[in-house]
């Protein structure tokens, strides 16, 4: 295990080890809420949509091409929301994770039985999910909400496993690095969100 591990590692490309290190500079950034992550995260961003297309995981290509798309968007936003002094980080309603949730899983299914048909895709439904919940999720964390931080701990545990089997060692173990992320990053921002409830 450990050799296959050691041999997968030594054929990882330096657009994998790109990926790696700016995915990780991203995370850390978001988790501190500091605009320049989204610098990082569409550079590598863009890497990643190169190499997972490679990898045969259609939904996981487009997923990072939206991830450019969203990283001047959020980039945009968050600075907006520094000079206007708008509230850091909220929260969503549970009735609204709820409806996101059965969306997400039938937005899932039905992309996964059309690659499933039309695309040599390699784990359609976990595709599909993984792509479905990171679209949605990124865009929780442009707006801010403290909840992001559920979804990409359930998104990314799945991830470890999707780009682990597809022999994607660096990515695998970058989103085992990003779990570990994920919870300092929900401390942090439920910290904010408690100062800023005491402050209102």
């Amino acid at each position: 295990m450990i050799d296959a591990v050691l041999e997968a590692l030594a054929a990882t490309s330096v657009l994998d080890a790109a990926a790696l290190v700016l995915g990780i500079v991203y995370l850390v950034l978001a988790a501190r809420h500091v605009r320049w992550c989204w610098v990082a995260g569409g550079v590598g961003s863009a890497i990643v949509v190169y190499v997972t297309a490679r990898a045969q995981l259609p939904m996981q290509a487009a997923l990072h091409a939206y991830y450019v798309v969203m990283s001047a968007y959020g980039f945009w936003r968050w600075s907006r929301d520094r000079a206007t002094a708008a509230p850091t980080v909220t929260t969503w309603p549970l009735r609204a994770h709820a409806v996101a949730v059965l969306a997400l899983l039938a937005a899932s299914a039905i992309s996964a039985w059309w690659l499933e048909r039309e695309t040599q895709a390699a784990w359609p439904f976990l595709d599909s999910f993984t792509t479905w919940g990171s679209l949605f999720t990124t865009w929780l964390v442009a707006r801010s909400k403290l909840e992001n931080w559920l979804y990409w701990f359930v998104i990314d545990s799945i991830l470890v496993f999707l780009y682990a089997a597809q022999g994607l060692v660096f990515l695998s173990l970058l989103m085992v690095i990003y779990l570990g992320i994920i919870v300092s990053g929900f401390l942090t921002w439920l910290r904010i969100y408690r100062t800023q409830a005491l402050a209102s």
